[in-house]
């Protein structure tokens, strides 16, 4: 039985706040990489891999080049 797990994605770009709620509710962080590049980073719990899945079929849709995906460790 799969458990919810919190999740940090980075993104290469801007990605509107308004894009929280069809992204699984997860918070939505702007900020710049080492080279000055817009990066939008997500946080958020999610039930289970295939709501991972969605969100990250949703970037892709979106057209969003993906830089990292972590498991946020509570310990």
């Amino acid at each position: 039985m799969q458990t919810s797990q919190v999740y940090r994605i980075t993104v290469e770009g801007r990605l509107d706040e308004n894009w929280a709620q069809q992204l699984g509710g997860m918070s939505i962080d702007h900020g710049n990489g080492d080279g000055g590049q817009p990066l939008t980073t997500l946080v958020g719990s999610l039930p289970d891999r295939s709501a991972l899945l969605g969100v990250l079929n949703t970037l892709h849709d979106l057209n969003l080049t993906l830089l990292t995906v972590e498991v946020v460790d509570d310990n």
